[in-house]
């Protein structure tokens, strides 16, 4: 017979147990089976037991943390709702008080608009009233004034049938008696008050044009330009003078085709001066010099790459500057090749005068008196800006600045009105246009304005005794006297030598001479005097 575990249990423990006290005794071999079934089922029955209690005791401690984090939950819940609560309640406080200040605002304003509305009608009625009882009048005036022509018709007809009879007259020579006498009572009226009104008017005139130029000046507030024009490159030591000239002057030759400039080197201790009419390639010059001095290293290879840099660093400024006086002054749509022009000016001198700096001057002057003339300024202000791109244009174009720079602007699309204004700003063709006015006044008054094209006294003094003389040395001439600071030349002719003609003659020959011979800012005005004088006196 097998012998197993529960076998052993059962005989060794079981039964003695229960048997204890008594007189059971152990089961025999053959009963062990029944015995080892009942003894799984109430060990099964005792692990479920077990096994209830324990689960029994984790589900309360779960259901009672539970309802602690649940009550905890709560509270915090509790905390946020009351939190959420006020604010809501503060905003809805500050909503309200800003609802009643817009309410009471709009309240405010809308009872200070049906007041004012109250007051116009009121105002209205008014007027309506005073336009009743004003055209009322002037019915009544009128039909006053009708009866009066009536009768005066009446009487005229009445004093013409008079005189008629009286005299013997028909109604066609008692009309043209009256207008004769008339026309020879009030003639001298007439001619006096056609001269009041034509003097008044050219007063008045004069002090309009006056008043409108001073108030432009006025506004326009400018620095006197006093830049100087020579292009001097400082040198840290004499020996760099070797080094610029090079072995049998290779450097200095190469620098001079590179540049298109002559490099001027003498006794002058650490200095080299560039020459050059062009001054875009005198700046490119510049630069290219001072990096070639800073580097150190010149030879021919350096020198075409710092010419090449410098090329690209002065088309790179005047770029900018033709881009910067555009935007300074808000003018749009400008060809790149005007804007280039334009550029090119700030590098352009006149009597120490910039003239690019001049041209941003001459174009807010004309705006403004075109503003003031009630003229577009758009137009006034484009055509003082471009009045003078003719002076960068290369030589190679023959004609005065003012010619080449409008035929320049009129191939770059420019209205008609702008290259009118270019072409005619020194008076060389006939102006077509107010615009055309506006820029020869503006240029000028920025020419001769305190300090805008400054020369030293000696130069000035010079220049008066040279254009005094240059008048004097014609024939006929008695006396020459320069003022208004050499802008005008006043010559006195000998009357015996010189007629009319041979006058006009020699203000005609005195002005080319003076646009041949010298030097001179802006333009000088030629006037030629022949007087004669007959005095007797009676004893």
């Amino acid at each position: 017979m097998e012998f197993s575990f529960w076998n052993y249990v059962s005989t060794q423990w079981f039964w003695p147990i229960i048997g204890t006290g008594s007189r059971v005794t152990a089961p025999s071999m053959e009963s062990t089976a029944w015995y080892t079934v009942i003894s799984i089922w109430v060990g099964l029955i005792l692990a479920f037991l077990a096994l209830w209690f324990y689960t029994r005791s984790i589900r309360r401690r779960t259901r009672e943390e539970s309802e602690t984090l649940i009550a905890l939950a709560r509270r915090e819940a509790d905390v946020i709702v009351q939190e959420e609560r006020a604010k809501a309640e503060l905003e809805i406080k500050q909503k309200e008080a800003e609802f009643r200040r817009l309410s009471d605002r709009q309240s405010l304003e809308t009872e200070l608009q049906l007041k004012q509305i109250a007051a116009r009608e009121e105002n209205l009625e008014h007027r309506e009233i005073e336009l009743k009882r004003r055209l009322a009048q002037l019915k009544e005036e009128s039909e006053t004034v009708q009866q009066q022509k009536e009768d005066l018709r009446l009487e005229a007809l009445r004093l013409r049938r008079d005189r008629e009879q009286l005299a013997g007259l028909s109604e066609e020579d008692i009309k043209r008696d009256l207008r004769e006498e008339l026309k020879t009572e009030c003639q001298d009226e007439l001619r006096h008050l056609r001269r009041d009104l034509l003097e008044r008017s050219e007063t008045e005139v004069q002090q309009e044009a006056r008043r409108l130029l001073v108030t432009s000046m006025q506004r326009l507030t400018t620095r006197p330009t006093t830049d100087i024009t020579a292009t001097i490159v400082q040198l840290p030591n004499d020996d760099m003078k070797g080094r610029i000239i090079g072995r049998e002057g290779r450097n200095i030759k190469c620098f001079e085709a590179a540049t298109g400039t002559t490099l001027l080197i003498d006794e002058s201790p650490q200095m080299v001066l560039i020459s050059s009419f062009d001054p875009v390639r005198r700046e490119i010059a510049r630069v290219a010099l001072e990096g070639l001095v800073a580097d150190g290293r010149i030879h021919p290879a350096t020198i075409e790459d710092f010419v090449d840099q410098a090329r690209r660093e002065v088309d790179s400024l005047v770029q900018l500057a033709g881009e910067s006086a555009a935007d300074q002054l808000r003018i749009s749509s400008l060809s790149q090749p005007v804007i280039q022009l334009l550029g090119q000016l700030k590098f352009r001198y006149s009597y120490t005068q910039n003239v690019l700096d001049h041209s941003i001057e001459v174009a807010l002057l004309c705006s403004m008196l075109a503003s003031e003339l009630r003229l577009d300024p758009a137009v006034a202000k484009r055509a003082g800006l471009l009045h003078d791109i003719g002076k960068a244009i290369d030589s190679e174009y023959e004609g005065s600045h003012a010619l080449v720079g409008a035929d320049f602007i009129r191939r770059h699309g420019e209205d008609p009105l702008v290259v009118n204004a270019v072409a005619a700003h020194h008076e060389e063709v006939k102006p077509e246009s107010i615009y055309a006015g506006l820029v020869i006044l503006a240029d000028t008054v920025s020419a001769i304005r305190p300090g805008a094209r400054a020369e030293s006294m000696a130069a000035y003094i010079d220049r008066l005794d040279r254009l005094e003389k240059l008048a004097c040395s014609l024939e006929g001439v008695q006396g020459a006297y320069a003022i208004q600071a050499g802008r005008e030349i006043r010559v006195l002719v000998e009357p015996e030598k010189l007629d009319d003609h041979q006058a006009s003659q020699l203000a005609r020959t005195l002005r080319r001479r003076i646009e041949e011979e010298l030097q001179y800012p802006s333009t000088i005005k030629v006037t030629v005097i022949r007087e004669q004088r007959f005095t007797e006196t009676a004893k």
